[in-house]
Formats: structure tokens, sequence, C-alpha cells
């Protein structure tokens, strides 16, 4: 439904180095170094970080293909110094396979890695 999205950051270096390192087990990189630095799998180009006034009130998630991707990006996490703030684990609330793990950017946003598998 989304064909991309772009947040803002009013330090780009910092935030793009926190993407750059989280979705990297995801198989993104950088592939736009302009003003904006996008990022894409080779197949879709479709996150976006641009300088300016921190994008406020904003969560977002990224899939990943199981969950040793979400508990190895939240290690990678902590390892980095990243803000934590809720370990990776079922919510099954929200349906019985929803597995997430949640860290927080440089600008304070609510970031979740999520697998929607039964394993």
């Amino acid at each position: 439904m989304l064909d991309h999205l772009e947040i803002k950051t009013p330090d780009l270096a910092r935030t793009l180095h926190f993407y750059a390192t989280l979705l990297a087990p995801l198989g993104y990189r950088q592939m736009v170094d302009d003003a904006a630095k996008g990022f894409g799998d080779g197949e879709r180009l479709d996150f976006f970080l641009t300088e300016g006034e921190a994008s406020a009130n904003v969560h977002f998630a990224f899939t990943a293909p199981d969950r040793r991707a979400v508990d190895a990006i939240y290690a990678i996490g902590r390892k980095a110094g990243f803000t934590l703030d809720r370990e990776p684990a079922l919510a099954p609330h929200i349906h019985p396979n929803y597995y997430a793990g949640y860290l927080r950017d440089p600008d304070d946003r609510l970031i979740e890695f999520v697998c929607h598998a039964p394993i």
C-alpha cells in the first residue's frame, strides 16, 4: 500500500548510521546519497531520510523474515548502544504469531522490527 516513507531528522549522520546498521540484516542498504538518503533492497527503494525538524509522533515497523532476524537486529542495536524500547516478544493480543522488538531512533521515534510467521 505504501510506496515509500520519508522522515526528517536534525542529525542526519547519526540517524543514517542508526538505520544503516539495523536495516542491513534485512538486506537494505543505502542506495541514494543526495540531499535525501534512500534505502532499498535492490528491488525497491522505499525508505528515505532528509535533514530538517524531526518528524514527531511517528511509529513504523520493518518486516523481518523470521523471529531470529528480529532477535538479531535487537542484539545489534544493543551492541551498538542504541536506545532499546521493548525486547522481542510475542504479542498475542495483536495476533498469535506477532513477534516484535522495539528500539528508539536518534529522534526518539518508536521503530519496530516484526515477524508474522509462526516461527
